[in-house]
């Protein structure tokens, strides 16, 4: 895997497709994203192979069809982007990153919850480490 995963936003969704389905034809990932893009093959066919080339996907031949796979897990790919949204917008400042993330977004008291015991846990494994 690329150690700097940054997927444009077509890459991001074809990617999606992938690990919802596991693997998946060309054909099969057009028509998951047709109802909210209308892709021609080629198109998908290409970027699944630019996808390939940079390392993002793999394909194996069945028959006449290439099988695309996600080359990475979602976690992954989340963490990647999400560092790099954090250093490249607000300088590495993760609390800053969450003030913004807090305010723009409609969050529940069960989210708030979750986010204290994460924060918890964390203080614990930095007391730890020290």
């Amino acid at each position: 895997m690329p150690r700097e995963v940054r997927l444009a936003d077509l890459q991001l969704a074809i990617i999606q497709v992938l690990w919802e389905k596991g693997q998946a034809t060309v054909a099969e990932v057009r028509e998951a994203l047709a109802p909210e893009r209308k892709l021609a093959y080629t198109t998908v066919g290409t970027m699944l192979a630019k996808m390939e080339a940079a390392g993002y996907v793999t394909h194996r031949a069945d028959g006449r069809v290439n099988v695309y796979k996600a080359s990475f897990r979602r976690d992954q790919v989340s963490r990647s982007m999400v560092s790099d949204l954090a250093e490249r917008l607000f300088q590495g400042d993760v609390a800053e990153m969450m003030c913004h993330l807090l305010d723009g977004c409609d969050v529940s008291h069960a989210e708030l919850t979750r986010l204290k015991q994460l924060i918890r846990d964390k203080e614990r494994e930095i007391g730890h480490a020290e």
